[in-house]
């Protein structure tokens, strides 16, 4: 049953960021070439920020609770988590995605939605705007991966 929603909700937005301009054949296989390398980058990137926060977090937030920014240090923690997450399912997408196996495209689909719930969260608009973008991206490259 989870599936079958999961399906449907990629579904919806495959069907909405298909309305959008395509892409040339030309420039699709170039970011189809490029994606996996920058799935590698950002995912070892996201992971050493990730574990920073935590170790920020984990220094600052008795000065922050003092303050009485408990929200903040928890907001913190959070967007840690989340990039951590999201940084973790690019690291395993890579793999697949140099075979170009279906299975890594939907881990990188996930990985944005994991983005899409951090910029939400952390009220970036900057972050919701990315994610549109990597979104009609990774759309346009979904055909190459099966």
């Amino acid at each position: 049953m989870a599936e079958a929603k999961q399906k449907a909700f990629m579904a919806t937005l495959e069907e909405t960021f298909a309305k959008l301009p395509p892409l040339s054949p030309s420039v699709r296989e170039v970011i189809v070439t490029i994606t996996p390398w920058l799935a590698l980058i950002f995912g070892v990137l996201g992971v050493l920020a990730s574990l920073s926060a935590f170790g920020l977090s984990a220094v600052f937030s008795p000065v922050v609770a003092l303050g009485g920014g408990v929200g903040l240090a928890t907001g913190l923690m959070v967007a840690a988590v989340l990039g951590l997450v999201e940084s973790a399912l690019m690291l395993v997408a890579t793999p697949n995605l140099f075979k170009k196996k279906a299975f890594g495209w939907t881990l990188l689909f996930w990985s944005e939605v994991v983005a899409v719930v951090a910029a939400v969260v952390s009220f970036s608009v900057v972050g919701v705007l990315v994610s549109l973008i990597a979104f009609y991206f990774l759309f346009q490259i979904k055909s190459y991966y099966k």
